[in-house]
């Protein structure tokens, strides 16, 4: 016997940010979502699972009309097909509070209950499932502590969505450890809303999938469900399957040995020829970060877009690669420590930069000053580039500090050895 375990589908997620990306497609890129669901139902249904379990954010939100409940409920209808039983428990984006709009689901689904923890036996399975959904999104209370204990002789699984002892990126939404969950006495805990996987325990299975399908950079690498193998009701086996319709990719490049930008490009062409391989067959969404002392910096600099559109070039060239963005994070070879120490006016230069990049009170002035300028910048200017010239961001305000360091001692550099 076979199980399913998904989580953080986020069915029609808008990805409102797209638009702000030139040549993104953005169609694609929404459809995804509704994609990866297909996917994750074609799995059940060629693996001949019994039972599938979504752990949580199933939807976005609410509803913008009742076509999402209608495509996610013609899903669960496939499933009912092919005698694919579900349970489900309702999470922050699509608790019970934040749906306005509702369709009754196929009778093979059964949502846990969100007044109190409930449990579903699957007696034919010999599977009892025990879960509580969210009332409102704010859920801030240690729900696992409340869960039934196990039922003697059969397999037990534990449905929730939390974020077990805090997450980078999430909030601490039904707080709980691997020691209460444990305590319980389950076989498997089916975790949702953390949407990186990670398995955190094996004896018991205490897992989070991940979301079925990235949305943006930061959910990047390979998404999909856990496909768990029973055995004379025991579990015996716990396996990541890859469901995802559109792979996101950092593709992080160190050019520390390229001569020119021609070589930078082929390092580049290089690491998106191998992401395509790694995609088998997927449309791709590449963030691309340069890196390393190299000299092909001053080059790079002094024709950015230019180089930059090389790039783009070369992933189109791939076919089913879309660059969402190139960061270039190069420094130029630069003795820095032979600059600070010279005893002239280079020196004070350099090392008075230095210092700047360390000073949290240097930094406020200058920031302040930077804030009085960003307000007289036209709001074209304001809003360039997707994410925005975040002048009131310290982490902003000290990467053009490092980049504006770089370009100085650059020239002071070439100054120096030029006399």
């Amino acid at each position: 016997m076979k199980l399913v375990h998904a989580a953080d589908l986020h069915v029609d997620s808008p990805m409102r940010g797209l638009e702000r990306y030139e040549n993104a497609p953005v169609e694609q890129m929404r459809g995804a979502t509704r994609r990866a669901l297909e996917n994750l139902v074609t799995l059940c249904i060629d693996e001949e699972v019994a039972l599938l379990l979504l752990a949580g954010d199933l939807y976005d939100g609410d509803w913008k009309d009742y076509a999402t409940g209608l495509y996610f409920a013609g899903q669960m209808s496939r499933l009912r097909h092919a005698g694919v039983e579900v349970a489900i428990v309702w999470g922050n984006h699509d608790a019970e509070s934040q749906i306005s709009r509702h369709l009754q689901l196929p009778d093979n689904v059964t949502v846990l209950p969100s007044s109190e923890p409930g449990s579903v036996s699957y007696d034919e399975l010999g599977v009892v499932v025990h879960g509580q959904s969210y009332a409102h999104p704010a859920e801030t209370n240690d729900l696992a502590s409340g869960y039934p204990e196990a039922v003697v002789g059969k397999l037990n699984v534990g449905l929730l969505h939390t974020a077990a002892t805090g997450r980078a990126g999430h909030l601490p939404y039904a707080p709980c450890d691997v020691g209460t969950l444990t305590s319980k006495g389950y076989d498997y805990w089916a975790l949702g809303h953390v949407h990186a996987r990670e398995v955190l325990s094996e004896s018991p299975w205490i897992v989070f999938p991940g979301n079925l399908q990235g949305r943006h950079c930061k959910e990047n690498g390979p998404k999909g469900a856990m496909v768990i193998d029973v055995d004379d009701g025991a579990i015996r086996r716990g396996s990541f399957r890859v469901v995802d319709a559109v792979r996101w990719c950092l593709a992080t490049v160190d050019v520390e040995e390229a001569e020119t930008p021609f070589d930078v490009v082929d390092l580049v062409r290089q690491r998106l020829e191998s992401e395509v391989r790694a995609a088998e067959g997927r449309p791709l969404a590449v963030r691309v970060v340069l890196e390393g002392q190299t000299p092909a910096h001053g080059a790079l600099v002094d024709d950015e877009e230019g180089w930059i559109n090389r790039l783009r070039a070369e992933a189109n060239d791939l076919g089913t690669v879309w660059l969402e963005q190139v960061r270039l994070t190069t420094e130029p070879v630069i003795d820095v420590a032979g600059l600070s120490a010279r005893d002239d006016a280079v020196g004070q230069i350099a090392r008075a930069l230095a210092e700047l990049q360390h000073d949290d009170e240097g930094l406020a002035p200058l920031m302040a000053e930077l804030q009085d300028v960003h307000k007289k910048l036209p709001a074209e200017l304001r809003s360039a580039g997707p994410e925005g010239l975040r002048l009131d961001d310290p982490s902003t305000v000290r990467r053009l500090l490092r980049e504006a360091e770089n370009l100085v001692l650059a020239r002071l550099a070439a100054k120096g050895r030029d006399t």
